[in-house]
């Protein structure tokens, strides 16, 4: 049986949907038949801001039920667990899992990540939660990348219409906290844009701060205007008169743009990875808002701070490709375990006598097989069932992928992976043996 088990439930109450939650997770963990000296040792939970205010009574409820566990997770506008949604309602999801506590540290403002002792205990990666009004957080999390061995983070950006709080051993608001994991606890990663291309990729060639002068050396608002068709390909004046300007708002508060590194920085994404379908944006692309159109300059400002050399492509939220893209997602972690899974089989015996996969040598086999252990599933709160369809929807298809693997998560106001902060994306992460 699988080391990690989850519950979740929605009640009027927080306390009622604890009551439930407990009530599974306890079934579930008498009923994996390990040794009863393997408790758990590590707890995550995620919890809807309809009970963001009783945070603290409930973690202190989890830690006497459970009071050998570490405990961390945060709040979102939902929150999911294996094929299942609670989106813009009450919702509690807990996940326990039994890793060795050397092989993990919780960290927080209080707490913060330690040295290790040997490389050996080094972090390898780490689970961060940060709050949306953290200042300087993309400089945050590149620091905290740079002290694990990987360099790789996943999680997401607490989302609450009450209080930013986040679990790490106790309550806390602002900043990043999380668990950092060392190389034993072996997890494979991966994240889903949710938006679709509008034009080409240009290059930015011009900027202050958060404001696009120029695009591929041209003034950057009559590129925008002619991506998104508002602007005639031979209209050598590049601008709108000011009342067609007014009837493009709608168009243009739709749009958002993707972002990525000058060329010559290191690549966000590992190679080897398989090709992005065309038509798709890959894991380097960061999707930020359109914040604003200066007619005067002929430019446009956006949610980040650009500089000359970075790439630059008009984008809109698109639920079909989203749906492809998480379906391309969930493949590739399934083919990545496969294939790990098929380099650790050991080769197949000499022609002898045949072994009953019921004995006890096929027992330990099975065993010591590799397997999906749990998962952490972290999406944009403008994703979920809504955007994909049905309520639900989004987890169904991971669930489809996945198979029943222990799974929690929540939607968040900005998703963490590698060492950058995204929008409009889901990021899947897999325990495995």
């Amino acid at each position: 049986m699988s080391p990690f088990v989850v519950g979740h439930a929605t009640h009027p109450q927080w306390s009622g949907a604890l009551a439930l939650v407990v009530a599974q997770l306890e079934a579930q963990w008498a009923g994996r038949g390990e040794p009863a000296n393997e408790p758990p040792t590590l707890g995550f939970v995620y919890l809807t801001d309809a009970y963001a205010d009783a945070a603290g009574p409930l973690l202190a409820a989890l830690r006497q039920r459970w009071p050998g566990v570490a405990f961390v997770g945060t709040v979102g506008i939902g929150v999911c667990a294996s094929g299942v949604e609670y989106f813009d309602e009450p919702g509690l999801a807990v996940m326990l899992a039994a890793l060795p506590r050397d092989q993990f540290q919780v960290f927080s403002g209080a707490a913060g990540l330690r040295s290790a002792r040997s490389p050996a205990q080094r972090a390898a990666t780490a689970l961060v939660h940060a709050d949306p009004s953290t200042p300087d957080l993309t400089e945050l999390l590149a620091e905290l990348a740079d002290r694990t061995e990987t360099g790789y983070l996943f999680g997401g950006v607490s989302a609450s219409r009450r209080r930013s709080v986040q679990l790490a051993d106790g309550v806390f608001e602002g900043g990043l906290s999380g668990v950092a994991f060392g190389a034993d606890v072996h997890v494979i990663s991966r994240v889903t844009q949710g938006c679709t291309p509008l034009g080409p990729a240009r290059q930015v060639t011009a900027c202050e701060g958060t404001v696009v002068l120029a695009l591929d050396g041209q003034p950057a608002l009559p590129q925008l205007l002619r991506d998104l068709r508002l602007l005639d390909e031979r209209d050598a004046a590049g601008a709108l008169s000011p009342q067609k300007l007014r009837e493009a708002v709608p168009r243009l508060r739709r749009t958002l743009v993707g972002l990525t590194e000058p060329a010559t920085a290191e690549p966000v994404v590992p190679s080897g990875r398989p090709p992005v379908p065309r038509g798709s944006f890959g894991e380097e692309v960061r999707v930020r808002h359109l914040i604003g159109v200066d007619p005067g300059r002929r430019a446009f400002a956006v949610a980040e701070q650009v500089h000359p050399g970075m790439g630059l492509t008009f984008c809109e939220r698109d639920a079909a490709a989203a749906r492809r893209d998480l379906v391309r997602m969930c493949t590739e972690v399934r083919e990545e375990f496969e294939s790990r899974a098929e380099a650790l089989r050991p080769p197949a015996p000499a022609a002898g006598p045949a072994v009953p996969a019921t004995g006890v040598g096929g027992a330990a086999e099975a065993a010591a097989a590799p397997r999906l252990l749990g998962a952490v599933y972290v999406s944009c709160s403008g994703r979920g069932g809504p955007h994909f369809g049905g309520p639900s929807a989004e987890m169904q298809i991971v669930r489809h992928a996945l198979g029943d693997v222990p799974l929690v998560g929540f939607f968040a106001a900005g998703e963490i992976a590698h060492r950058q902060l995204y929008g409009y994306t889901g990021v899947l992460t897999v325990f495995c043996s």
